[in-house]
């Protein structure tokens, strides 16, 4: 299967602190990897590295086979923990808004057919995600749960081949977070994306994805804490139909996280 994002040899220093070391990595297309590890072992960096946010210091990324330029672009969608919305527009120009800047750079809007048809696919996004009866409702009249579907619409609408979720249920009550599992689990197979999902919950990462890395810190030096960086220390690709935490990985992974 051919891969749909490609660490080569990657790192990724601030300055003296090194946060990545050595990570290489092919994530196939159409593979849900999720991402654990301790605090500070790299993982939103990892995943920013992805989306173009910043560029790595060592190594390089393939997106498709091509170097990923070190710029956000419409290939990838994104989706935090905090509800990266819009508060003065509706959930449905919230949506529109993302089609509107790609379709007309400069005057950010559409007119006549375009922008009838950026209407009706967002319509149908928000109706994917849950929000058909939303649709003109503002982000503070909707729940956590709800701005968070609406956040993953707006990642959505424009097609990405790569969705990458920076802790994106970490907020939410846990009967919203299981009903937000349902649906990035449908998404993920209708739309069929390739997806890269960090979360501090082993249990999530192991209920959702096809593949779970543990990233953390091989080599540690108490008096240069920062000489050494993370990489991958596991990679687990599963079954999610029988999928459960490996015990050692499981305890060093609760034991790192109850040490923050």
């Amino acid at each position: 299967m051919t891969d749909a994002l490609t660490y080569k040899d990657v790192w990724v220093e601030y300055g003296d602190k090194i946060v990545l070391e050595k990570v290489n990595i092919g994530i196939s297309e159409g593979a849900f990897v999720s991402v654990i590890g301790p605090s500070g072992a790299g993982k939103s960096t990892f995943l920013r590295i992805a989306l173009g946010q910043e560029a790595p210091s060592r190594g390089e990324i393939l997106l498709d086979g091509k170097k990923l330029k070190a710029e956000p672009g419409p290939d990838r969608g994104v989706v935090f923990q905090k509800y990266s919305v819009f508060p003065h527009l509706s959930a449905r120009d919230n949506v529109v808004f993302g089609l509107d800047c790609a379709g007309s750079p400069i005057l950010a809007r559409l007119y006549g057919g375009k922008r009838k048809k950026a209407v009706q696919a967002a319509e149908e996004m928000l109706a994917a995600v849950g929000l058909q009866e939303s649709m003109d409702s503002y982000p503070a009249q909707l729940s956590g749960g709800m701005q968070q579907r609406l956040a993953i619409a707006q990642a959505l609408v424009k097609h990405p081949k790569v969705l990458l979720l920076d802790e994106p249920f970490g907020a939410l009550d846990p009967g919203v977070r299981l009903d937000m599992h349902a649906l990035i689990t449908e998404l993920w197979r209708t739309h069929k994306l390739t997806i890269l999902m960090v979360t501090h919950d082993i249990k999530e990462a192991f209920a959702l994805g096809t593949r779970v890395l543990a990233f953390d810190k091989p080599r540690r030096d108490a008096q240069a804490p920062n000489r050494y960086g993370a990489t991958i220390t596991y990679d687990v690709k599963l079954d999610r139909k029988t999928a459960a935490p490996p015990p050692e990985l499981e305890a060093r992974v609760t034991e790192d996280v109850d040490s923050v």
